[in-house]
């Protein structure tokens, strides 16, 4: 029998299913799962079939961080210099939307895991928070960067600074989760949510996703912000917006309908 895969990679049409294979362990990301990881999510923006990603973690717990075992007795010599993310894709800028799927636990790099996807569908019972707080472990991956973007800089300092959890209702009045749906519904309602973003024209969808991520988290300016929007976006109206206010005019669309496609059928709908 061949060693078990650290990462599971399944492609389901345009959406490309990446799970964390650590359940033995909720510190489920040591070197070699982190290496996985990010070739898997290169793998992902080299595949031209595929649109958007769902991240998730197998066993029940999105991710609870780094493997502090190895940590304690293996330190891996590559972090004293800046490149790859501990925790794998964290420094990899995704071409293409990735959803995460948290049940059970996203806690420290875990948590900063999920701030490194774009959209959070999270359980009713789920927790996040800074937990690496308690033992002197600092957010290399993203966590002081996203965080204050995503929810604001008073909350982001209340979450990093205590270390304290943060329940999934609170999280998403916060803004921090995308959806807040049932238990052992997060991997098939973040399907659910890709299955939305894969029906839209894929070009003007990453077009305006690459400009709001420069606004809010590369922009020194708001004119660079707004020079980039244009450049960035313009060229999208010759390839999808004129063949779109085609379909408009044609009725398609029409009193706010998104439902501009058949339905592309949910393989994790067992788990809705």
């Amino acid at each position: 029998m061949g060693a078990k895969e650290l990462v599971v990679v399944e492609r389901h049409s345009a959406i490309t299913m990446i799970g964390i294979n650590r359940p033995e362990a909720r510190n489920c990301i040591n070197t070699p799962t982190a290496n996985a990881l990010l070739k898997a999510f290169k793998d992902f923006n080299a595949d031209d079939e595929a649109k958007v990603a769902v991240l998730y973690g197998v066993g029940g717990n999105f991710c609870a961080g780094y493997d502090l075992k190895e940590l304690a007795h293996n330190p891996p010599t590559f972090l004293a210099q800046y490149g790859r993310g501990p925790m794998g894709p964290t420094r990899y800028e995704s071409e293409k939307p990735v959803i995460a799927a948290v049940e059970g636990f996203a806690v420290a790099g875990g948590l900063e895991l999920a701030l490194w996807c774009d959209l959070r569908v999270i359980e009713e019972n789920a927790v996040m928070g800074v937990f690496c707080r308690r033992f002197g472990v600092p957010l290399i991956d993203g966590g002081t960067v996203r965080l204050p973007a995503i929810v604001g800089l008073g909350r982001a300092l209340d979450l990093i600074l205590t270390g304290r959890p943060i329940k999934a209702k609170e999280a998403y009045e916060w803004g921090l989760a995308t959806q807040m749906v049932a238990i052992g519904t997060a991997v098939g309602g973040a399907y659910n949510l890709a299955q939305c973003l894969v029906k839209f024209p894929q070009e003007c969808l990453q077009a305006d996703r690459r400009s709001t991520l420069n606004a809010a988290l590369s922009s020194p300016t708001l004119q660079e912000a707004l020079t980039f929007e244009h450049n960035n976006g313009f060229p999208v109206v010759a390839k999808e917006s004129i063949h779109g206010a085609q379909k408009f005019t044609d009725g398609v669309g029409r009193h706010g309908k998104f439902n501009l496609h058949s339905n592309l059928g949910n393989p994790y709908k067992a788990k809705l």
